[in-house]
């Protein structure tokens, strides 16, 4: 990682270890379940990330492969022909860090290669087997999200989520990849029932005995809409949910809607601290 990149990390990485931090959601995809095809024209995207930082972002999360459910999967070739144009001029024109949501070893390694300085992997390592030297090599921030391939409502969802993470820091560990360089979430939204999402976040306090830190992605899921009887999550529910998060212990927020949730978690910190 070239210096001014290694820079920005660190920064970053600092900034989770003494305060909420917001990461701010670009997808440039035509199916993203929230605002796919919105942003996938270059000058759109772009613009939409300097919104996100000029909003109090600490990091731009930028994804070109929908992971909802039923989302069509996307060549790596295609995926990068979505990121690729907007990684570079993003890490011509801002400071703000960049971390690229992937799944793709080889998407991710041309995203460090241009300037990104982190790796959300929503399969935390265990869909591709490259993943992980990719990550090493680049000295990258890591993201490590547990999902699964289909909800089961009969489990004990934190004891998977604690199996999934030992998977994942395993290989993490083995490729090299600095402890202090990883993030665990807890993937609300994926392969969860309603109730498991609710308890996901209620017990993350189960998952303070890895002393790494936690994000949350509770934007705009359709669970919260299942509380509130909307259709899909709205603002105040994700605001609710990502307050629940901190007060559980999550330190970092992945969210459509920046400046809210920076006023709100500068308010909860504020008090916390007092």
């Amino acid at each position: 990682m070239e210096e001014p990149f290694r820079v920005r990390r660190d920064t970053f990485m600092g900034k989770v270890r003494r305060r909420p931090v917001v990461m701010g959601i670009l997808n440039v995809t035509p199916d993203s379940f929230f605002d796919g095809g919105r942003f996938q024209d270059i000058a759109a995207a772009v613009s939409h990330a300097n919104k996100l930082a000029a909003d109090g972002c600490d990091i731009v999360d930028i994804g070109g492969e929908s992971a909802r459910p039923g989302a069509v999967p996307v060549s790596p070739t295609d995926e990068l022909a979505r990121l690729e144009p907007v990684v570079a001029e993003l890490t011509r024109l801002t400071d703000v860090p960049l971390s690229i949501d992937t799944t793709k070893a080889q998407v991710a390694a041309r995203a460090l290669q241009l300037g990104a300085v982190a790796v959300n992997d929503v399969w935390g390592l265990q869909n591709d087997p490259a993943m992980a030297e990719v990550v090493a090599a680049a000295e990258a921030v890591l993201v490590i999200m547990h999902n699964r391939t289909e909800k089961d409502d009969t489990i004990d969802i934190m004891a998977d989520i604690r199996r999934f993470f030992d998977r994942s820091l395993g290989l993490a560990n083995k490729a090299g990849i600095a402890r202090e360089r990883i993030i665990l979430d807890p993937g609300i939204g994926f392969g969860k029932t309603s109730r498991q999402n609710r308890d996901a976040i209620a017990r993350l306090g189960e998952l303070q005995d890895y002393r790494l830190p936690i994000l949350i992605g509770a934007s705009r899921k359709s669970f919260l809409g299942s509380l509130t009887d909307g259709s899909e999550g709205s603002l105040i529910g994700t605001v609710a949910a990502s307050l629940a998060a901190a007060a559980g212990g999550a330190s970092l927020f992945r969210v459509h809607d920046v400046a809210e949730h920076v006023a709100a978690l500068k308010v909860f910190h504020a008090i916390r601290q007092t």
